[in-house]
């Protein structure tokens, strides 16, 4: 099996993640995540029919069976204001989000 997550991508996804692995557990996921993408490509060797769209699964449900998807209406929420309360930061009626410290997470 070739391994298309190299040691050095891992770590550097790892570090990107900020995330604490210790040598065992990197080992372990990275080997499991070249499974996954050598598992992808050999569903993708499969040939499909061209004329199958590619969303439609095994079970035929005619559309005059399927229920019409809801209308999408904005409905807002009657105290917004019960929401903000409960942030730690609030300025202008939106809620302040800290920066994420992209070295070290404590």
């Amino acid at each position: 099996m070739t391994e298309e997550i190299t040691p050095e991508l891992f770590d550097h996804l790892v570090e990107l993640a900020a995330l604490e692995l210790d040598p065992t557990q990197s080992s372990y996921l990275r080997q499991e995540l070249n499974r996954q993408l050598q598992s992808i490509h050999e569903l993708e060797a499969i040939p499909l029919d061209t004329t199958v769209p590619p969303a439609l699964h095994g079970v035929s449900y005619p559309l005059s069976l399927s229920q019409p998807p809801r209308d999408d209406t904005w409905q807002p929420y009657p105290h917004p204001e019960d929401i903000l309360a409960q942030a730690p930061d609030v300025e202008d009626r939106y809620i302040i989000v800290p920066d994420i410290p992209h070295t070290q997470l404590d």
